[in-house]
């Protein structure tokens, strides 16, 4: 019942009110409901703005990858920003093999031939699940690899994003490629809060994201993905070819942006986010301002 309700509020929110939506020329872009993609949707509005003219509505903190999906193809999104792995698994419903090139190719010939929408070029970053915990922890267990923590995973508790449970390149598949057996079901959480669970101590390992802010801010340690579990998840616009044929000009805008953001901007731009509480749109401008954008 309650994701119903999310539903029909998130569809709700999508739709033009009448008398209030600009008659201009524009294009929609839209997030998931975490810091970097607010971040990068805003950059994104903020650049094609200056470099097209054409004004740029912002939803962003839409929801998880298939509400966006949804959005993008029924038109009430022009573009967002996905993670080719996820693309992969989760909307295309595909097996991960391959190199980082060979996942974008796929990626980008699936959505062309059965969404009729456009993967561009990659930004420049890979944002991949993360398994993070304590510092302390750490040290004291002598844990680098999610391997060391397999001997530790009965005295842990874990906590996850709801996708991270559900998608079929999450919580499953990853226990079982390292046989990992926790104390108790997986706590399910919004992805703001994980973290702040982890430091309080309410788990001990959570699954978060590679270019998050926080995890050095708050003194935690990611482990290396020593058995090569996830599937590369480089950051790529994707957008409807309609928008492109109707706004030419937004090709090039794009592509200004691509390789243009290293995985450690990411992380300093989440940073200056959710530790230091800045503003997004203030934060994104900033950025732009340093790469001449």
């Amino acid at each position: 019942m309650r994701r119903r309700q999310f539903f029909c509020l998130l569809v709700l929110y999508l739709l033009p009110t009448s008398g209030c939506r600009s008659t201009q020329p524009h294009i929609t872009i839209g997030s998931k409901f975490f810091t970097e993609q607010v971040i990068l949707a805003e950059l994104l509005a903020q650049h094609i703005e200056a470099r097209t003219g054409i004004h740029v509505e912002r939803k962003t903190n839409l929801g998880g990858t298939l509400l966006c999906q949804k959005a993008l193809e029924s038109g009430q999104l022009d573009l967002y920003v996905e993670y080719t792995g996820t693309a992969l698994t989760a909307v295309l419903d595909e097996t991960p093999t391959g190199d980082s090139n060979a996942i974008y190719q796929r990626v980008k010939k699936g959505y062309a031939d059965r969404f009729n929408l456009e993967v561009t070029e990659p930004l420049g970053f890979e944002n991949t699940f993360a398994m993070v915990v304590r510092n302390a922890d750490a040290q004291q267990f002598h844990l680098r690899t999610i391997s060391d923590a397999i001997p530790l995973a009965p005295h842990w508790r874990v906590g996850v994003g709801y996708e991270f449970l559900e998608r079929p390149d999450g919580y499953q598949g990853f226990t079982q490629r390292y046989n990992l057996h926790f104390a108790a079901q997986p706590s399910v959480m919004d992805l703001g809060l994980i973290y702040r669970a982890l430091v309080d101590k309410k788990v001990d390992i959570v699954a978060g994201n590679s270019t998050d802010g926080l995890i050095e801010s708050l003194d935690l340690v990611a482990l290396t993905d020593d058995r090569h579990y996830f599937p590369p998840y480089d950051a790529v616009p994707i957008v409807r070819r309609d928008t492109l044929a109707k706004f030419p000009q937004l090709r090039p805008a794009l592509s200004d942006l691509a390789n243009k953001i290293a995985a450690e901007d990411m992380r300093h731009l989440n940073a200056e986010v959710d530790a230091n509480q800045r503003d997004a749109a203030t934060v994104a401008r900033a950025f732009r301002a340093t790469k001449s954008l």
